[in-house]
């Protein structure tokens, strides 16, 4: 065993392109927990789950980062800067 797992989420959608941008936004948000792979996202059809399309582009784009850009994405490849902290509202 190699003490790492994954965890799959199956969930329904009309389309591909409803399924992708599903599965985005909820890697995204698994993304932000310690030792996710948001960069690592794939998504199947039910039926064929072998055949695995990924859904970031992931290439390097310098400083150890990765492109956070959709696959397929017109150039530059580039990563999402965090928000700033907003103020709290008195």
């Amino acid at each position: 065993m190699t003490g790492r797992y994954v965890v799959h989420v199956p969930f329904t959608a009309p389309d591909e392109p409803a399924a992708r941008q599903f599965a985005r936004i909820a890697a995204r948000m698994v993304g932000m927990l310690p030792g996710a792979n948001d960069m690592a996202a794939t998504v199947s059809e039910l039926d064929d789950q072998r055949l695995q399309f990924r859904l970031f582009c992931g290439r390097f784009v310098g400083g150890g980062r990765r492109c956070e850009r959709p696959i397929a994405h017109p150039p530059p490849c580039t990563t999402i800067e965090p928000a700033p902290p907003r103020e709290a509202v008195r």
